[in-house]
């Protein structure tokens, strides 16, 4: 035994001092770029607004949706991350991944042991040695012990693969949680955009019911001419024909944001917040360029898949290569059960087999080639998803410069129709103006009222796309593994 112990030692020393073929696998470089598009300067994004700017910072806040000081909404968000059966998904395929990590780690590093006993009666003929026919029993039980020589490192390259596979699952996690809080963000932003748009559509109808009083009153004594009678009446049909469809839209997302935080569309209520308690943050955060690679769990996700892609050609080149496999078993063998342990009754045996392939008809160079070209493949895509991450920023960004001019615009506008609204109304009761006037004026009013709700949630949904087009500041949350970690020593080589 003792000699079988130090052949175990000799032999774990050579596996450990023995080479690894294939590529060994290094991160790619970040692109080395000052902004995130073509302008003087990103920092002066959403200056038209005198209420937020864009400031360049190394990090930004794992719970980003904060900055718009809603409660509700902090809660719909921290109902989804609880709730959300496609994060339950995500979270246990990881848990599957880890977990098959483990056993091929410990079939490839580990050698096998296994303990057996069997006990056997036969008969034989006699026929073969020239006797009689016997029955006899044999008794025997054994420890087996087999290992495969990773010489050459192809099972230590299936192990990285699978690190890789951890990896991939682990950014796929991220990703799918910083999009779920991204789409309930903008979809309780919906909602209420929608539901203020329906109350300022109800106030519309409100007022030109009233206005229609007014104009019969008109009417019966002769002021008005039947055809402004009938034109306002077929003027506020019109717009309760609106309310309908703004009253569906906001019934389909709050079943859209009920979906997302894991409830049925009819299961209890869900907080409500108004557009006008949300407070558009003074700061918004946007991270530099350099580190944006290292932030986009998708990216990350398809650096893994660059990652196992090199593993796997590391696995083919060591299919080239000869495999040596050891067994050993040490036992006893007795006819009699009570002499199964006795002295005289131990059985052992010590083997090697070596592997050396010699002709596959080109095969496993084949394979070999086609990892290289799948590793090709994966870098293509690893650089796609970089310019895609690049372009989303720079969409929210140029998105976030046009909300705020607009929402201006749309601040001035509402308050001159208003203000011209008044004005005709009054006129009107006085017979100043037309009854085509005063329908105009209505008109510019309603339209600028809701074009105003739609620029401010506009303004806020594009502030969150562009938190998510960043990456969510998932690398801030204390509770990530030593795998999402490495961002931090990444930033820092």
């Amino acid at each position: 035994m003792r000699y079988l112990q130090i052949t175990c030692i000799a032999l774990c020393a050579v596996v450990l001092a023995s080479c690894m073929v294939g590529p060994d696998f290094k991160s790619p470089a970040s692109p080395k770029v000052d902004s995130y598009y073509n302008k003087s300067s990103d920092g002066a994004s959403i200056a038209a607004d005198a209420e937020s700017r864009v400031v360049m910072q190394e990090s930004m806040p794992r719970q980003w949706w904060q900055l718009f000081e809603s409660p509700a909404m902090q809660q719909l968000v921290a109902m989804g991350l609880k709730g959300s059966p496609t994060l339950a998904a995500a979270k246990a395929k990881l848990k599957a991944t880890q977990e098959s990590f483990n056993g091929d780690r410990a079939s490839i590093l580990f050698p096998a042991v296994d303990a057996s006993a069997n006990s056997a009666r036969n008969r034989i003929s006699g026929a073969a040695f020239g006797g009689r026919p016997s029955i006899y029993t044999v008794h025997n039980a054994s420890v087996d012990i087999s290992y495969s020589l990773d010489l050459f490192g192809g099972g230590r390259r299936s192990l990285e693969y699978g690190e890789a596979q951890i990896e991939y699952d682990a950014f796929q996690l991220h990703a799918a949680q910083i999009t779920l809080v991204s789409n309930i963000v903008t979809a309780a932003i919906n909602e209420a955009s929608l539901r203020e748009q329906v109350l300022a559509l109800k106030e519309i109808i409100a007022s030109e019911t009233e206005q229609l009083s007014v104009t019969e009153k008109q009417y019966e004594i002769g002021v008005v001419a039947k055809v402004d009678l009938i034109s306002q009446r077929v003027t506020l049909a019109q717009t309760r024909t609106q309310l309908p469809t703004l009253q569906k839209e906001q019934a389909k997302a709050r079943h859209q944001l009920a979906t997302l935080i894991g409830r049925m569309p009819g299961e209890g209520e869900m907080p409500v917040f108004n557009l006008s308690e949300l407070v558009m943050p003074r700061e918004i955060p946007l991270t530099l360029p350099s580190s944006l690679t290292h932030q986009r769990p998708d990216v990350r996700a398809a650096e893994a898949m660059l990652h196992q892609a090199s593993a796997q050609i590391g696995v083919a080149t060591a299919n080239l290569y000869p495999n040596i496999n050891l067994s050993g078993s040490y036992g006893t063998e007795a006819g009699k059960l009570p002499d199964l342990f006795n002295a005289g009754t131990a059985v052992w045996g010590l083997g090697a087999g070596l592997l050396q392939p010699l002709f596959r008809g080109g095969a496993l160079r084949a394979k070999k080639r086609a990892a290289v070209a799948l590793y090709e493949q994966a870098a293509a895509q690893y650089r796609q998803s970089v310019l895609m991450a690049f372009q989303d920023v720079a969409d929210a960004l140029l998105a976030l410069d046009m909300d705020a001019q607009r929402k201006v615009l749309e601040v001035r506008a509402a308050e001159l129709a208003s203000e011209r609204l008044d004005l005709v109304v009054l006129q009107h009761k006085h017979g100043a103006v037309s009854y085509l006037d005063l329908l105009n004026a209505q008109k510019q009013y309603q339209q600028a009222r809701i074009n105003l709700i739609q620029a401010r949630a506009m303004l806020y949904s594009d502030t969150a796309a562009l938190m998510y087009a960043l990456g969510g500041g998932w690398w801030n949350d204390s509770s990530n593994s030593a795998t999402d970690k490495n961002m931090n020593v990444e930033k820092q080589q």
